[in-house]
């Protein structure tokens, strides 16, 4: 059952349930439930990683991992593990974990940078230049 905490009546209920959960000795989880980011959305990133990549002789694997997660966007995708051999070791975490605020969040960012670093990246309305990559992209599938 979803409840919106926004909203007084389905707060009521959620509590109600906790509480009835607890009395009855049952085993429950409670999660957080994240607005997932749009197809749209996933096949943009997609895109101008790939045209960052294509622009700088980087693979996509390479940029999204170490300028899109690393440099721009620690706080969203860098988490600190323990293991049994290494102790702490830092890990990236999937992108697919972002809800779509999120991800805006670290679109922005590496647009930011990336014209920073000379590199301009399409916005998501500018269609022609987005049909562009998306040519250039299947040209250097063997390389990016």
């Amino acid at each position: 059952m979803f409840y919106d905490s926004k909203n007084t009546v389905d707060v009521q209920r959620a509590r109600a349930r906790f509480e009835i959960l607890i009395k009855s000795g049952k085993t429950f989880e409670l999660t957080e439930k994240k607005l997932h980011r749009s197809g749209q959305q996933n096949r943009y990133l997609h895109l101008i990683l790939t045209w960052f990549g294509i622009e700088t002789g980087n693979t996509l694997e390479y940029v999204k991992d170490n300028y899109f997660k690393r440099l721009c966007n620690p706080d969203l995708f860098i988490e600190t593990k323990q293991d049994g051999y290494l102790g702490a070791v830092q890990v990236l975490k999937s992108s697919s974990s972002l809800d779509s605020a999120q991800m805006t969040t670290a679109i922005e960012r590496f647009r930011n940078w990336s014209a920073g670093e000379g590199v301009y990246l399409p916005e998501p309305n500018e269609d022609e230049f987005l049909k562009h990559i998306a040519i250039e992209a299947e040209r250097y599938k063997n390389y990016i």
